[in-house]
């Protein structure tokens, strides 16, 4: 695998979230450079095999904006 994508969203309770598209790997942190470990050790521990294990992870960042009409 090449590359594997997270979607991160800002979390209710404070701190980011991030979900695996086409894995079952989901992990949370307070800060966007907690996260970024997170999602690595996260990673590594999903794919124990290296030649499974994909080369770049890519954090794609969602943010919700809700206002009046």
């Amino acid at each position: 695998m090449e590359e594997i994508i997270f979607v991160v969203e800002e979390s209710d309770e404070g701190g980011y979230i991030a979900k695996a598209l086409g894995a079952a790997i989901f992990t949370q942190a307070e800060s966007m450079e907690d996260l970024r470990q997170a999602v690595r050790e996260a990673v590594h521990c999903h794919f124990d095999d290296t030649d499974t294990k994909p080369r770049m992870i890519r954090l794609h960042l969602v943010k919700d904006e809700v206002f009046a009409a």
